[in-house]
């Protein structure tokens, strides 16, 4: 069987959560299926091809087409309805691993892969462009194209059929796998000695902001936490300034540290120097950071909202994200309480141990399997 999937998330230089999911599903697939061939399709009118992964598979090709994005995307696929991405593929079955325009034959074997619905739930939380990016995909007559859905959670499956009114029958729920992140050396970042720590983009909907207040309020509170600052990784998104600006403005302003994006090859350091790493995102649809963080023995606060209580279940202290005193609590309960950190810890090692990649990628072969008959 020929199963074709979808990589364009993987044509930018730095990834972030879903492009780190596609990387992961794709060599995951690789590595329990040598039988089936994969055909992986990606478009770009410059040459990016120094940013897509080196396959090493003998039963893998990458097809490359060369349209400008903007020309394929809001002429050819949504316009015209062409090219067939199956077609150009030749493929039995054909992976989106994210909501993206696309062409298909009408007998084509699909399956659609959706993370979230956030831009639906809280289109406050992204910019104009992004909301009409997300007006001309159409996600509802996207979902109806294709055969099955798969969600990777229980929430986004309760979105999707609340917010889309797909039937229960056609959505399948995959939780994702978790890579291990590796130990790497080096010698040339200059971490805080004792610190908080958040990872993820920069944005909004990460509530950021929340973190910050928190961060302040506990040190105006007490000098017992003067040595520990606060480091807040990841990229820039929509609306980051807001982050800067509050942060800059407070007296503790050089104990809050921005450290930009992070390198998959630094992240151990990141993770494992961390007291505590704090995640009080309004929305998620998995939520990779926290299980990351739990994987080093990092004890974790997240949010009690979306999809965080059911992937995160026991092993993490959960809290109301808008509550500024609920953050500054939690962080006092796990700082002045070794038996209540040792307790998260352990219960994060013992959760971490469902999200394995390759009884993901078995899932979803079983998937692609039962729409080729």
């Amino acid at each position: 069987m020929i199963i074709g999937i979808d990589i364009r998330t993987l044509m930018d230089k730095q990834y972030s959560g879903v492009s780190e999911y596609t990387l992961n599903l794709v060599n995951a697939l690789l590595e329990v299926d040598q039988i089936n061939e994969y055909r992986l399709f990606y478009n770009s009118f410059s040459d990016i091809s120094e940013n897509i992964p080196r396959f090493g598979a003998s039963n893998v090709k990458i097809i490359k087409k060369q349209y400008p994005n903007k020309l394929l995307n809001y002429l050819f696929f949504t316009v015209l309805d062409y090219p067939k991405v199956d077609d150009i593929l030749g493929c039995d079955v054909f992976l989106m691993p994210h909501i993206n325009f696309v062409s298909l034959t009408k007998n084509a074997k699909s399956i659609l892969i959706v993370h979230d619905l956030s831009f639906l739930r809280y289109p406050e939380f992204f910019s104009g462009r992004k909301n009409l990016w997300h007006s001309f995909i159409d996600i509802k007559d996207l979902v109806n194209r294709f055969d099955t859905v798969v969600a990777i959670s229980e929430n986004t499956k309760q979105d999707i059929v609340d917010l889309l009114k797909v039937n229960e029958g056609k959505i399948e729920v995959i939780h994702s796998g978790l890579c291990v992140i590796d130990k790497v050396v080096d010698d040339k970042l200059d971490l805080p000695d004792r610190y908080f720590l958040y990872l993820g983009t920069v944005e909004p909907r990460k509530n950021i902001e929340s973190i910050i207040k928190a961060y302040i309020k506990l040190r105006e509170k007490s000098v017992d936490y003067a040595r520990h600052k606060l480091v807040i990784a990841g990229g820039k998104g929509w609306r980051c300034n807001q982050v800067y600006e509050m942060a800059g403005g407070s007296i503790f302003y050089k104990d809050i540290v921005f450290a930009g994006y992070i390198k998959k090859e630094h992240k151990y350091l990141y993770y494992k120097n961390a007291s505590i790493f704090i995640f009080p995102s309004i929305y998620e649809g998995f939520g990779f950071p926290p299980l990351e963080a739990m994987h080093l023995g990092i004890p974790v606060i997240a949010s009690n909202t979306s999809c965080l209580p059911e992937v995160l279940q026991d092993a993490a202290l959960l809290i109301d994200p808008l509550c500024v005193n609920e953050i500054i609590l939690a962080i006092e309960a796990l700082m002045e309480s070794s038996e209540l950190r040792d307790k998260f810890v352990k219960k994060g090692f013992e959760v971490i141990k469902k999200y394995s990649w390759p009884k993901v990628a078995q899932l979803y072969l079983d998937v692609l399997m039962k729409d080729k008959i």
